[in-house]
C-alpha cells in the first residue's frame, strides 16, 4: 500500500506451517529409537582397522552381545579353534591383510556350514551374494552404531 507523502507499507502473507509433517517424522524417530537391538548372541568380529573394530565390539558389547574379536583371519579361525562352538554370527571385513574376508568365510564354513556372515565393505554387495549364498549379508562401510546394530539383529532374527 502507497499513500504519498507518507510511505509504502508492505504486506507478505506467508503458508502457514503445518505441523503434521513435523509430527510424522517425530513419531517415526520415536519408533526407530523403541526398537530393540539388544541381543545374547555370540558374535565373531573380524576387522584389521583398530579403530573400527574397537568401536564395533565396544557397540555390540553395549547391546548385550558377547563379541570374540580379531585383528585378521589367522587370528580369527585360532579364536574359532578355542572358543569350541560356533558363534552364532561372523561379521569380517572383505579386505584385510594375509587373508581377506571371503578367503575367512571360507574356511569358517568349512567348519560351521550354516553360520551367518555380514560382510562389511566400501565397496558393492553383488559378488558375495553369488559366491556364498545364503546366510551372506552385506553392511556398507561406513555405518553408524544403530546401522551395525540393526543389521546383526536382522541377521540373527531370520
Amino acid at each position: 500500500d502507497s499513500v504519498v507523502g507518507s510511505g509504502t507499507t508492505f504486506s507478505i502473507y506467508l503458508p502457514r506451517h503445518a505441523h503434521t509433517v513435523t509430527a510424522k517424522a517425530a513419531a517415526a524417530k520415536a519408533e526407530e529409537k523403541a526398537t530393540d537391538l539388544t541381543g545374547t548372541a555370540t558374535i565373531l568380529l573380524v576387522e584389521d582397522e583398530d579403530a573400527v573394530r574397537s568401536f564395533s565390539a565396544r557397540a555390540l558389547t553395549n547391546k548385550g552381545y558377547s563379541v570374540l574379536d580379531a585383528p585378521g583371519g589367522e587370528t580369527a579361525l585360532e579364536i574359532l579353534k578355542g572358543h569350541g562352538s560356533a558363534p552364532d554370527l561372523v561379521i569380517t571385513d572383505v579386505i584385510m591383510p594375509e587373508m581377506d574376508g571371503p578367503t575367512l568365510a571360507t574356511k569358517v564354513r568349512e567348519i560351521y556350514p550354516d553360520v551367518p556372515i555380514i560382510f562389511v565393505s566400501g565397496y558393492t554387495e553383488d559378488k558375495f551374494k553369488g559366491q556364498f549364498g545364503e546366510n551372506t549379508y552385506f553392511l556398507p562401510k561406513p555405518f553408524t552404531l544403530q546401522q551395525l546394530a540393526a543389521k546383526v539383529k536382522d541377521v540373527l532374527s531370520s
